[in-house]
């Protein structure tokens, strides 16, 4: 690349995709960088990147609703929601570690990613389904707006859904608008021994399915030290009031103690622990020649993916969702990547390169291959989208 635009507003993002379009020369857009060594390399002319588009424009507490540019980091709105006892509900992830850079990562980079935490199971779907509305610029240099500032905002076309997840391949977010809710007084988490994943997993699926609304359930195949937790461990948060909440973990606690020794973490312990499995520390420290990998299956499906991946090259593991979402790290080898797809197709799941380096990105697939069907839907979108093909080219799919 030459060199990397900073827009400071959406008109100058405007200009830098009209003249990317007339010059034939893509661009690679991001927002502070911290997703650039995940999926496929970008071949582009330049680079533009919306960190410069920053700052909260709209926020109502009593309604819910918050509105903030692309490039707004993420910790600067989580402060602002703290001070009115509020949070952002998809619990977004702080993968700087995992990736290798001390930047923060943005809520045009999070959205754009779609990129949920733990609390996706409680009942809160993906990041994109608290999209209330956005704003963005597209390929034909074009401002669009998709939904608005309000709840029951259900008018047009839902490009809010289709920009959310397409990594900056059909148009640039500019401002983006999110439901919040209350956050929590406390929380604690009951973290069980278990002897195997499997049964892991069964003890995630019966505090799942129990009344008493747990709020994230994962499973540490090697434990953690850092809280004294060793071998296989099952995690199941709860959330609630301080009065609240003691009874709640003991009616859990009784439920489970028939599965293995039970310890209970309580507030800011448990809230650490948490914060590991958002970010995926317990795959420990990645090297540059090392690669990870997200995989998502059925649950019930995640002890037998896990299982092959270790087999298969001594793959380090954490599963969250229940089960249901398997981080794995290992060799960035073509060997391993061929085991990460075996072991999702034959879950009747899907992967993720999520890191790795560029050799590696740039010959294998980095995402399961569409249906044809859905392929020639998903070509006619980026057509209308991005007709001249300048943005993010190739990030997801060889040749897109």
């Amino acid at each position: 690349m030459s060199g990397l635009l900073c827009p400071a507003d959406e008109a100058g993002v405007v200009e830098a995709v009209r003249a990317a379009s007339a010059d034939r020369a893509p661009l690679a857009v991001e927002g502070n960088g911290t997703k650039r060594a995940s999926l496929r390399p970008v071949q582009a002319a330049r680079g533009l990147s919306t960190r410069a588009l920053a700052g909260i424009t709209l926020y109502k507490p009593q309604e819910m609703v918050l509105s903030a540019r692309a490039g707004t980091p993420i910790p600067e709105i989580e402060a602002a929601l703290a001070e009115r006892g509020q949070m952002l509900i998809g619990e977004p992830p702080d993968f700087s570690a995992l990736m290798g850079t001390t930047a923060p990562a943005t809520l045009g980079g999070i959205v754009g990613a779609n990129l949920t935490g733990p609390r996706r199971i409680f009942a809160s779907g993906a990041t994109r389904d608290h999209v209330l509305g956005v704003r963005a610029v597209t390929g034909h240099a074009e401002v669009v707006r998709s939904g608005g500032r309000v709840h029951k905002d259900v008018t047009g076309l839902d490009l809010r859904k289709l920009l959310a997840g397409s990594h900056g391949t059909l148009g640039i977010l500019t401002e983006i608008t999110l439901k919040v809710l209350p956050r929590a007084e406390t929380q604690a988490t009951l973290a069980i021994a278990v002897d195997s994943l499997a049964q892991g997993v069964a003890v995630l699926s019966a505090g799942l399915g129990s009344p008493f609304g747990v709020t994230g359930a994962a499973l540490l195949p090697e434990g953690d030290a850092e809280h004294g937790l060793s071998g296989p461990t099952a995690l199941l948060r709860l959330e609630d009031f301080f009065e609240f909440l003691p009874h709640r973990s003991s009616a859990l606690r009784a439920l489970l103690e028939r599965f293995g020794t039970l310890r209970v973490l309580e507030a800011e312990a448990s809230a650490a622990l948490w914060r590991a499995v958002r970010d995926a520390a317990p795959l420990g420290p990645v090297g540059e020649e090392e690669a990870v990998w997200r995989l998502s299956v059925r649950p019930q499906a995640g002890p037998a993916v896990a299982a092959a991946l270790r087999d298969a090259f001594g793959a380090r593991l954490l599963l969250d969702w229940g089960g249901g979402l398997v981080w794995t790290a290992g060799p960035a080898t073509a060997a391993a990547h061929e085991a990460v797809m075996r072991a999702a197709r034959e879950a009747h799941g899907t992967f993720t390169l999520f890191r790795a380096p560029d050799a590696l990105r740039a010959s294998v697939a980095v995402l399961p291959e569409e249906p044809a069907p859905l392929a020639a839907i998903a070509a006619r979108v980026k057509a209308a989208m991005d007709p001249a093909g300048v943005l993010n080219p190739g990030r997801m799919r060889a040749g897109a």
